[in-house]
């Protein structure tokens, strides 16, 4: 849902030599030899639309066995479930989405660009200096159960996850299609990656 032009767009950029297609055929994500997988809106909305597609067993058999790069809903769909709407995840990643707390001060949505700050080398921060800027539009946020799988952190104004690494998953709260120089960057990186 949302943001999935934007994302084709970036990666024809980025590589002009893939094919870069926009699907909701189970069949064509599992067998593409890498997936991105974006989301924008809702979790509950975004989860309801994956399994009226009959999709969440394909994305979860790409997740498991091929370059798989996850992109705002596309990152918090990957864990156990989300404050937002009490809605349940695809359980891949343990752990639960959070909003941001309501307080003086601190507007919701996170929209616009902030630092984030690499926390374990990783070939898709590849070229990307730390504290480089993204642009973020979210109100939930990823808690991983296991601090270890933590690539990157934002703070607003506290420290959140903004990035997730596991095996052949890397995950992003930002939208790298939309971060100018760095989030090309972090795209080219993903299209060349091999976590073999």
């Amino acid at each position: 849902m949302g943001n999935l032009r934007s994302v084709q767009k970036a990666l024809q950029h980025v590589a002009p030599e893939a094919d870069v297609a926009i699907t909701s055929d189970a069949a064509a994500i599992r067998s593409a030899d890498r997936v991105v997988f974006p989301g924008q809106g809702a979790m509950p909305d975004c989860m309801r639309s994956l399994a009226e597609h009959g999709l969440g067993e394909a994305v979860a058999h790409a997740a498991g066995s091929k370059p798989f790069l996850g992109l705002c809903i596309g990152q918090q769909m990957l864990f156990e479930g989300s404050d937002e709407g009490d809605t349940a995840g695809l359980g891949l990643l343990m752990g639960r989405v959070r909003g941001f707390p309501r307080r003086d001060g601190l507007k919701v949505p996170h929209m616009g660009w902030n630092e984030v700050w690499q926390l374990a080398p990783h070939a898709l921060w590849d070229g990307i200096a730390d504290a480089s800027r993204f642009y973020f539009v979210h109100s939930y946020y990823c808690d991983p159960a296991d601090g270890a799988i933590a690539a990157g952190e934002t703070r607003y104004p506290d420290g959140f996850t903004s990035a997730i690494a596991r095996d052949n998953i890397f995950a992003t709260q930002f939208h790298p299609e939309k971060s100018s120089v760095a989030g090309l960057q972090l795209l080219r990186n993903f299209a060349n990656w091999d976590p073999s």
